[in-house]
């Protein structure tokens, strides 16, 4: 690992209660990925295991580690990830995203534990907040291995791409025009050789649609701010998008035969996402649980009162669902003997 960061500049406090490390793997195209690594102090057997990952644009030392270590304190080994070409995980350009890599880092994530000895390989879950939630319910669709997925205040990044907030620009004509922009984009940026920034969140809210005074409260100010995010900065390459603007994810949502836990705040913007992801789903396992008097944000660390993640619903959901499968096997083989 070349260029790690080896103090704790996380956004969120350090539990001593907790095992940390950093730790890097491969994905199949070969880029390299940065994780932090947590396990509670005290391992005894084999123990279950999540990889966290999140927000589109944010970096590990932001949200998804904090739910990576409060996780660890709860029992589980666990990583937080910096996705492919973002924070300290690899890959060239800088600042690009793709589906299908997006989806092999968290399968990749998956391979990581699956192969640590100290993880039961049966009992691996993920949790994926904003766009990356919606990349959780991705892998799933592909994954068999997970046992259980969570996504976090979810966004279908293939949605907002090609429809725009709230399908507001939803017609062949508004998508003709994007495909115009990002294509005399690249040609810009060849000529460049370099790569123009869209930008991230804004530097000034004033007058700007609620939701975006929200995200500025998050990645903006010392309660997210981090130097490596891209949200924090100077945000994803123009033309990054340029995948997810010609596809649709959860084509396979119903195929889904894992457990999935949607959890969205009753106040965000983005609510219909999850709503949307559900009505897709089958089978008694899945469950969409709505936080009451939250925001998008909210969930990333808990909301200015640190209180708006419902952390023990996300633990009970994926114990319930792996112990489950544990217990039920078993069962059957016994019903197999009696009979």
């Amino acid at each position: 690992m070349k260029n790690i960061t080896n103090e704790w500049d996380k956004c969120y406090p350090k539990n001593e209660n907790v095992n940390h490390k950093k730790v890097s793997f491969k994905n199949h195209f070969g880029i390299e990925l940065v994780a932090d690594y947590f396990s509670p102090k005290k391992l005894s057997g084999k123990l279950p295991a999540i990889a966290c990952c999140g927000a589109f644009g944010a970096v590990k030392e932001q949200h998804s580690g904090l739910y990576a270590q409060e996780m660890a304190s709860r029992g589980f080994v666990t990583i937080a990830f910096d996705p492919s070409f973002t924070g300290e995980s690899g890959g060239e350009p800088r600042y690009m995203n793709s589906p299908d890599i997006n989806v092999e880092d968290f399968q990749a994530a998956v391979d990581y534990l699956s192969n640590l000895e100290e993880v039961d390989s049966n009992k691996i879950s993920i949790i994926g907040i904003c766009g990356w939630g919606g990349m959780a319910i991705q892998t799933a669709c592909i994954d068999t291995r997970i046992k259980v997925t969570v996504a976090m205040t979810m966004y279908d990044m293939s949605r907002v791409s090609g429809n725009g907030y709230f399908d507001e620009q939803d017609n062949e004509e508004a998508r003709y025009k994007m495909r115009v922009a990002i294509n005399n984009q690249r040609t810009v940026d060849f000529k460049n050789g370099t790569y123009a920034l869209a930008g991230g969140v804004v530097e000034d809210p004033t007058g700007m649609p609620w939701f975006v005074q929200q995200y500025y409260d998050y990645y903006k100010t010392d309660r997210g701010y981090h130097k490596r995010s891209l949200n924090s900065n100077g945000g994803w390459n123009v033309t990054a998008g340029t995948s997810l603007l010609n596809t649709r994810l959860f084509t396979y949502a119903s195929e889904i035969r894992s457990a999935v836990l949607l959890v969205h705040g009753e106040d965000a913007h983005s609510k219909y996402f999850s709503e949307n992801a559900f009505k897709l789903l089958k089978g008694d396992n899945k469950e969409l649980f709505i936080v009451k008097n939250a925001n998008h944000c909210d969930l990333y660390d808990g909301g200015r009162e640190h209180n708006k993640i419902p952390f023990d619903k996300i633990e009970e959901f994926i114990k319930d669902n792996i112990w489950w499968k544990r217990l039920f096997l078993p069962f059957s083989l016994l019903l197999v003997l009696v009979c």
